[in-house]
């Protein structure tokens, strides 16, 4: 289920110079232009409601250095990314399956080097395994670090679409705005949509992401869609202090709702990517 761009070290360069990644079918990267922002509960939560709308779906722990899919969800992986990264495992060996959740999990290790201290091979070498893994699964969600290093660049480029999360503080929406314009200079912006997350209403969610799409439009030329909008819930907070899905805990709650909202939306995003993907193979 991946485009065929081969690529084992450095990736491959069009005749411009700039560079192709091989890309996924089904992979949805997580991202943010700065920490605290919500965005390792929110894939945690995307997956849990995907997974209950009857997908098979899996869960990778993209940010190494800060791992916490398994501390948010009160897991112990005995196995981690860490065993693949120091080649003692294949990727498909360290997947668990999150009962609680109906989907699969690739844990991170909290306190280890960041990925992007990888070497390029490496790296890439981490990205195709996972592309091969993504076959057994209707959708992968990678959560993916915060900030826009080249191992954060590298994913949401090999990802089908990135859901780029951000909040209605400056630094949220500057460092958003950051991201959109690196992967605009990389040919990869038009594939990211904006979740407003931790919005005091509706109303300002919307506020926030204007916000961020005149910017984009002004200087970018760029039309980025809203995928969503995420209320400000103390249930949030609840949830992630007992170690459990809000969706399992408060299902009623209004970042619940919330959450079911964008995974519905996420399933057309994704169906529409690969129209788009199969018209551009001709």
């Amino acid at each position: 289920m991946t485009d065929s761009v081969t690529s084992t070290g450095n990736e491959n360069e069009t005749k411009t110079g700039a560079p192709v990644f091989r890309r996924s079918k089904n992979i949805i990267a997580v991202a943010s232009g700065k920490g605290g922002v919500g965005k390792t509960w929110f894939s945690i939560t995307l997956s849990h409601a995907l997974a209950k709308a009857g997908k098979k779906v899996l869960l990778f722990d993209g940010d190494l250095g800060l791992a916490n899919v398994d501390v948010q969800l009160g897991l112990m992986p005995r196995r981690d990314l860490n065993d693949v990264i120091r080649g003692r495992l294949s990727i498909d060996k360290v997947i668990q399956t999150y009962e609680d959740g109906g989907f699969d999990i690739i844990a991170g290790r909290s306190g280890q080097a960041s990925l992007s201290a990888l070497p390029s091979q490496r790296l890439a070498m981490l990205r195709d395994q996972l592309m091969e893994v993504s076959d057994k699964y209707d959708i992968v969600i990678v959560d993916l670090g915060a900030g826009v290093d080249r191992t954060v660049r590298m994913f949401s480029a090999t990802a089908i679409h990135t859901l780029l999360i951000t909040t209605d503080e400056p630094t949220s929406l500057t460092d958003a705005y950051a991201f959109i314009k690196l992967g605009n200079a990389a040919g990869v912006s038009k594939n990211v949509s904006i979740v407003a997350n931790i919005a005091s209403s509706p109303a300002e969610g919307e506020r926030t992401y204007k916000t961020l799409l005149k910017a984009c439009e002004n200087f970018l030329k760029l039309s980025p869609q809203l995928a969503g909008i995420v209320r400000a819930d103390p249930k949030v907070k609840d949830s992630i202090r007992h170690q459990t899905p809000i969706l399992t805990r408060s299902p009623n709650a209004d970042a619940s709702e919330d959450m079911e909202k964008i995974a519905a939306k996420t399933l057309h995003i994704l169906q529409n990517a690969r129209k788009t993907a199969s018209a551009a193979k001709g």
